[in-house]
């Protein structure tokens, strides 16, 4: 009997991190889904609603602007209401607002709907990594956070692959469709995330210890609950101040400069340029036809998904560190070659050997991207501050990263029209040399430690002490 009630026991614990990866692959296909599609409808919504470059910039932007704001107040709402609860509103305000973007009629309802749409796609990018990482074992924790990544490059796949495949739609069709059909995934998250539990975290930061206690045997079903309860509850207790403040002051400070700087660096080494305006990078490389465009920029992030399942399969074991140092080198060396391809120009036109060396810079910063950047930001999003701090810190660091997305949606292209292409990348491989020297120099290595145990980092001054080092030993 007891063999059977342990093997009982054992499948709902397998069953409840299947979900929660689940989870994971389902945000991750919605978020990418709409970097991916995006890409493709603004070349059809462009000239059905006859709009200029600097409205489809606003389009793009306003979208951005909207996630900065989610991200603001995901981190409050997430510890407010609970992980669960934000991420199940995040994701019924991602049906909702898809629909109204597909249905807008001018360019007014448009900006509107991708606002709103953009909020809920900020809250979900706070509370949806805090939520995953609170509900799975130490051990898959890096990988499942990666997994994210993984199928956020999926979704653009996906976005794009629609977008081509729907491109001979009607001109006022094709392009509402491209954008409703986000709402779908959404919609099937829903009654997923309602069969799982809310974090073991969260209900001991609001004292209902009888709840973590259930989650945590959920969770960890061979293992005795009570001593990770006395660990979070001891790193809740040791934490003072007013949480928010917390982050402005020592030691946290360190932290905090850390992910905002991370974040920034994120986006303005130009990732989101090669994504939103993939397809017009390609046009001004000499590539006339949209389904061609689309089509190159989908193999792009084919690539980019090859490099992602690598970097997902050795974040856990290589550690954080060189897996990030490893991404932004690759990229430094791919904008190099979109520099010699740009810069390389005869006239107005660039020769095949050109439209190739562009290929694969573009090719390459995707991959060193999403084998360093694009894995690591979710995991440090969250692993950077203890519980009561985690929503707060993953909701600044996300803050950051959609600030510099913001500039780079916003002003990209009226960049790449004004100084041409080679002086645009010249300036990403610029930043992404300082933001590698940034990353040896200050980012800590978490793999396989405790999150309540990250702490001690900070409040060592940027070090390591031996204590912590011991204690990482429980993971």
């Amino acid at each position: 009997m007891m063999a059977k009630t342990e093997s009982g026991t054992g499948d709902k614990s397998q069953s409840h991190v299947q979900l929660v990866v689940l989870t994971a692959v389902a945000l991750g296909i919605i978020f990418g889904y709409d970097n991916g599609n995006i890409g493709g409808a603004q070349l059809f919504f462009e000239v059905d609603l006859d709009l200029d470059r600097s409205q489809i910039e606003l389009v793009t932007a306003v979208l951005v602007s909207g996630e900065l704001l989610g991200c603001l107040a995901g981190g409050f709402l997430a510890n407010l209401l609970g992980r669960k609860k934000v991420v199940i509103l995040a994701t019924a305000g991602y049906v909702l607002f898809c629909l109204t973007s597909a249905f807008s009629a001018n360019l007014a309802q448009l900006q509107v709907s991708r606002a709103l749409l953009g909020i809920s796609i900020g809250v979900s990018l706070v509370a949806a990594p805090v939520f995953i990482a609170e509900s799975v074992p130490i051990r898959t924790r890096g990988s499942t956070l990666v997994m994210f990544q993984v199928t956020c490059v999926a979704g653009t796949i996906l976005g794009l692959v629609g977008s081509i495949l729907l491109a001979g739609l009607d001109q006022g069709v094709n392009w509402r469709v491209m954008l409703g059909l986000a709402a779908i995934p959404a919609a099937l998250l829903l009654p997923i995330l309602l069969r799982l539990p809310e974090t073991a975290n969260w209900l001991l930061l609001k004292g209902r210890e009888e709840d973590a206690r259930a989650t945590l045997t959920r969770l960890e079903p061979d293992e005795d609950p009570e001593p990770l309860i006395a660990e979070i509850e001891a790193a809740i207790a040791e934490e003072t101040g007013g949480a928010f403040r917390e982050m402005l002051t020592r030691p946290y400070l360190r932290a905090t400069v850390f992910v905002v700087i991370l974040g920034l660096f994120v986006q303005l080494t130009g990732i989101n340029a090669t994504v939103t305006y993939g397809p017009r990078i390609f046009k001004a490389l000499g590539i006339d036809s949209a389904e061609r465009s689309l089509l190159l920029e989908a193999l792009v992030q084919v690539i980019a998904l090859i490099a992602v399942l690598a970097s997902m399969s050795v974040i856990d074991s290589l550690g954080r560190r060189p897996t990030l140092l490893t991404g932004i080198g690759i990229m430094v060396f791919a904008q190099i070659m979109l520099v010699v391809a740009f810069g390389t120009e005869v006239g107005n036109t660039l020769d095949g050997a050109q439209v190739v060396l562009g290929f694969a810079g573009l090719a390459l910063i995707n991959v060193g991207f999403v084998f360093g950047f694009g894995a690591l930001v979710w995991v440090y999003s969250v692993e950077s501050f203890p519980a009561r701090l985690r929503a707060y810190g993953s909701s600044i660091m996300l803050s950051a990263v959609l600030f510099g997305n913001l500039l780079i949606a916003r002003y990209f292209l009226f960049v790449l029209e004004t100084i041409g292409g080679a002086w645009s990348f010249g300036m990403f491989a610029a930043l992404a040399v300082v933001a590698w020297f940034f990353v040896y120099k200050f980012a800590p290595e978490t793999k396989g430690r405790p999150l309540d145990d990250i702490r001690y980092f900070w409040e060592n001054g940027g070090k390591w002490p031996e204590e912590a080092g011991a204690s990482s030993g429980r993971a």
